[in-house]
């Protein structure tokens, strides 16, 4: 069974290690990730929502950054939920001197449905998964665009929220708000395979 890092630098990592424990994967091994050490031993990483300016800054300070991207270039699987989706990104839309960890080949725009007041839930269907599953929308960003490898499995109102890129995932949307543990056993899953 695989062992998951969970960035745990701000955010709502709790929440994403809380739905891998609900999984109930045998021999499943959870650690919180801080720094590039905190990588030795871990064989996928999940980065949780927050605040990208700060996280991207703290990642870079404690080397975490040059160390996502070397594991993922050797076939780490990553999986970025909102704020995660957006460091994971080449591009942000209005913001090209924003840090980004450049996982995935795709532009983002940040806070496409707007404020924190337009939050909301509603049902997405993602591509692979063969479901659909609640997407929680906080301070969403959209994919407005993607290159190379990169390909759209999920879309809300005709808008990309989710992409998949070789070992590398990003969702615009919360599955880890929900009860509902499908997404976090589709990445153990297609991340094993």
């Amino acid at each position: 069974m695989p062992t998951v890092g969970v960035v745990a630098i701000q955010g709502d990592y709790e929440k994403h290690i809380d739905a891998l424990w609900r999984t109930q994967y045998n021999d499943l091994d959870v650690r919180e990730v801080r720094v590039a050490e905190d990588l030795d031993g871990v064989d996928r990483v999940i980065i949780p929502g927050g605040e990208s300016t700060t996280v991207g800054m703290l990642m870079q300070r404690f080397g975490l950054a040059d160390a996502l991207r070397a594991r993922a270039a050797t076939g780490m699987p990553v999986w970025g939920t909102c704020m995660g989706m957006i460091l994971m990104a080449k591009s942000i839309e209005d913001r090209q001197d924003q840090f980004t960890l450049g996982l995935l080949d795709i532009t983002v725009r940040r806070n496409a449905f707007g404020a924190q007041v337009h939050s909301f839930e509603d049902e997405v269907a993602v591509e692979g998964l063969g479901t659909s599953v609640m997407g929680v929308f906080i301070r969403a960003p959209i994919v407005t665009e993607c290159r190379g490898g990169a390909i759209p499995i999920a879309r809300y109102k005709d808008l990309i929220v989710a992409v998949k890129q070789g070992n590398c995932l990003g969702t615009s949307f919360h599955p880890e708000l929900t009860d509902d543990d499908r997404m976090h056993r589709w990445f153990l899953d297609w991340a094993s395979s």
